[in-house]
């Protein structure tokens, strides 16, 4: 994303991609304006007239937000409320949607950008991060995923055979083969900056010593997994091998915070989990970090009971503490929502 204008309410931005759309659906609030050049159905002559045409038009409106809800496979964004300025033959209080996709560009009015706002506006804007590229596989199953800022995209799923004994060899060299070249397709597409190869028992040792390409062979990063299956993607980003390579990555920083609170929760430190719970500790002013899911924020949207989690979070911003908005996509986030979808690592132990 590119910030093009920043001010005390104003952010006019430029989407630029999927990741984009991501970050403006935890940005954009029921309550603020969006304003920008959309396109809009116009009634040409008067009512009841048999002559009467509708033609679709690229207009400049504003528009309060009422909704907001992300579309991640279709690569779009909506936003929608009335209309409160725009050219004069639309009327003001009627009702609009921006369909705000990559290339796209808007200004988002606030009464207040709360400091976990600017710091995600200001992250999504910074220069993007270099493609990882993970690839499971032992013999028989191989996964491909590319990480992005909402968790990781598979890319592919190549399956091998289960050959006999006396032609292990050859089958499995031929599969090696596939995913390099697989990998190499990838790599070129992405321009991937590493590529974590991970497998269980000795697969990933096997496969390098069957790669003679220095170019490619030079980005791969070695790590355990327990078995071949999505689940297993998790598995390994949690992986002391992989840290290194995924320091600066936001799912990676996700992940640890979910598993820091998971720690707290079990041995009954610095955590509480649930609405309730976690407005009880903000009040009290012992929240350091927030954890809320992106889904929940979605849901409660959509069902119009938004206005309780946004006033949380904005108690939580005066406060101090961090906030953090967690995707679902991701092991991180599914657990978080297992836990009521808001939780909170704490300062200090609270008595009851």
């Amino acid at each position: 994303m590119k910030l093009i204008l920043f001010k005390k309410t104003d952010a006019k931005v430029a989407v630029e991609n999927l990741d984009d759309l991501w970050y403006l659906s935890s940005i954009i609030d029921p309550g603020d304006i969006v304003e920008g050049k959309t396109e809009r159905k116009i009634k040409i002559g008067e009512s009841g007239d048999r002559n009467q045409k509708v033609i679709k038009k690229i207009v400049f409106l504003k528009i309060a937000i009422e909704n907001i809800e992300f579309h991640q496979y279709a690569s779009i964004l909506r936003v929608s409320g009335k209309i409160v300025d725009g050219p004069e033959d639309i009327a003001r209080g009627s009702y609009h949607t921006f369909n705000v996709e990559p290339n796209t560009t808007i200004k988002i009015i606030k009464e207040e950008w709360l400091r976990f706002q600017s710091e995600k506006l200001k992250e999504a804007c910074e220069k993007a991060t270099p493609k990882v590229l993970i690839c499971l596989f032992d013999r028989e199953d191989c996964y491909i995923a590319v990480l992005t800022k909402q968790g990781y995209k598979i890319l592919t799923n190549l399956k091998g055979n289960v050959a006999k004994k006396q032609e292990t060899k050859s089958m499995t060299t031929n599969f090696y083969t596939e995913i390099l070249d697989s990998l190499k397709e990838y790599d070129s597409r992405y321009s991937a900056s590493n590529i974590i190869l991970a497998s269980p028992a000795f697969w990933k040792e096997d496969f390098l010593k069957n790669v003679k390409d220095q170019d490619i062979k030079k980005k791969f990063v070695l790590a355990t997994a327990s078995s071949v299956d999505e689940k297993a993607i998790n598995e390994v980003l949690k992986r002391p091998e992989t840290q290194t390579v995924l320091k600066s990555d936001r799912v990676a920083k996700e992940l640890k915070l979910v598993e820091q609170l998971l720690d707290e929760i079990s041995k009954e430190g610095l955590a509480v989990y649930g609405i309730k719970e976690t407005k009880t500790a903000i009040d009290a002013g012992a929240v350091k970090i927030l954890l809320v899911t992106d889904h929940i924020i979605q849901k409660l949207r959509l069902q119009q009971k938004f206005n309780s989690l946004n006033k949380l979070m904005k108690n939580a911003d005066k406060v101090g503490a961090d906030i953090v908005i967690i995707s679902s996509d991701h092991d991180a986030g599914k657990k978080l929502d297992g836990l009521g979808s808001v939780a909170a690592i704490l300062r200090y132990k609270l008595t009851y």
